[in-house]
């Protein structure tokens, strides 16, 4: 294995994960970052960063970073690390057409003594079974002997400037054990919280998807416990508050489940478990109720407001927030678009309001233009859907004030206080 003097990084792909992992390798070694998206490396290079995670001056200060869509760029590299997106098709199957991809562009630049890391979410063998053959055929070379492999499955958490890449103690692992260590030293160089050397590729690859299945099955329990709540005319949060007061009880909320982990990674597992013989039973069972939330928000809006005596065909539906989380400008997967399609169909006017999104965004994705400010006492109904800290600022006064005299709130994220909201989760 070479030593970590002669490291040349090549990052392959620069969104949410890749871009950070660029920045801080680059204060240790020369980094390429690659993406084929050639507006991404043309904001990048004029210094700005599309999903908010980096300041202009932050990147001023990655000088040893250099971003390029020309592959010819990262022929001179020794260690690619790629980062690609891994979603799922339509019909929820694993669809890791970009990682083959990026997998078949790395091996016809592989040279002998070469790493290659992944950090894609995938399901357990994926590594092993899909990507080393390609690489191995792509470069005509052999693993272990010419070239070889690591996987280090990526945590980041979009939007949180608390927990930043260094901040999040990282599983790495690697081929072989000579691998594994210099996989593992290359991470200590950027990870201040620490890494874990997994056993095996397969091991840093499964831990990887039952973290977010993990959320996906309590959320959905959440969920499930808020359907059973309102029926009962009992206050979710308060529950779960009341709950919250002993030690061991795990601080999980309803809500919408979208985003390119927690909603997607189930199925890559649930894919993988039907290969060996097993069908999935709680996993999918799981996504099936949380996919299903966006429906039951729309029919308990719509209750609401038939019992308030607001005419439903034609009425003024204000959303509020469209991100799949708060605090972030990344519209991945998000679940508030079942809410927006469902009203739609009832030929519900909705207007969408998120300070975060940008409308070109919103319209190339979804076909969903957002407005720049709600306005003032227009809506018969106005829906919190995600938590941004403008709407917390706003207070329930300021929220109140853009609908009607008898308009209701429902509030999906408990950003208002009991007694402010008409409807929660």
């Amino acid at each position: 294995m070479k030593n970590l003097n002669s490291v040349r990084i090549a990052v392959i792909g620069l969104g949410y994960v890749g871009l950070p992992l660029a920045f801080e390798f680059a204060k240790y070694f020369p980094v390429v970052g690659f993406d084929c998206n050639s507006r991404r490396i043309d904001s990048l290079i004029s210094g700005f960063d599309v999903t908010l995670e980096f300041s202009q001056e932050e990147l001023k200060t990655a000088t040893a970073l250099t971003y390029s869509a020309d592959v010819r760029s990262i022929e001179d590299s020794n260690v690619y690390i790629i980062t690609v997106p891994t979603p799922v098709d339509r019909y929820k199957n694993p669809d890791i057409k970009f990682l083959l991809d990026a997998t078949r562009t790395v091996g016809k630049l592989l040279k002998k003594g070469d790493t290659v890391v992944y950090e894609s979410t995938v399901y357990p063998g994926a590594t092993d079974d899909d990507c080393i053959p390609l690489l191995e055929s792509s470069s005509s070379l052999v693993l272990n002997k010419d070239f070889f492999v690591g996987y280090s499955p990526e945590r980041i958490n979009p939007g949180d400037m608390l927990r930043r890449l260094p901040d999040i103690k990282k599983v790495t692992s690697g081929s072989t054990p000579e691998a594994a260590n210099f996989i593992d030293d290359l991470y200590k160089k950027i990870i201040k919280a620490g890494t874990y050397k997994a056993p095996s590729i397969k091991v840093a690859e499964a831990a990887k998807i039952i973290e977010n299945t993990q959320r996906d099955v309590n959320i959905a329990l959440m969920n499930e416990l808020a359907i059973i709540f309102n029926k009962m005319e009992i206050d979710t949060e308060s529950v779960l508050i009341a709950a919250g007061t002993k030690w061991n009880f795990m601080p999980f909320r309803p809500g919408l489940v979208g985003g390119h982990c927690i909603g997607v990674d189930p199925y890559y597992l649930a894919h993988k478990a039907q290969l060996v013989g097993y069908d999935s039973k709680i996993i999918l069972a799981a996504r099936l109720l949380s996919d299903g939330m966006g429906g039951y928000v729309v029919s308990q809006l719509l209750k609401c407001m038939a019992k308030k005596r607001i005419h439903i065909n034609g009425s003024r539906v204000l959303i509020m927030g469209f991100t799949f989380k708060e605090n972030c400008p990344d519209l991945r997967n998000t679940r508030v678009v079942d809410i927006i399609y469902g009203l739609k169909e009832c030929n519900c006017s909705v207007d969408v309001y998120d300070p975060w999104v940008v409308n070109s965004e919103s319209l190339l994705e979804y076909g969903v233009e957002t407005v720049t400010q709600p306005v003032i006492g227009s809506y018969d109904a106005i829906l919190i859907a995600v938590a941004h800290d403008q709407f917390k600022v706003m207070g329930a006064n300021g929220i109140r004030a853009f609908g009607k005299p008898n308009s209701i709130i429902y509030d999906l994220k408990y950003v208002l206080p009991l007694k402010d909201s008409d409807l929660r989760l």
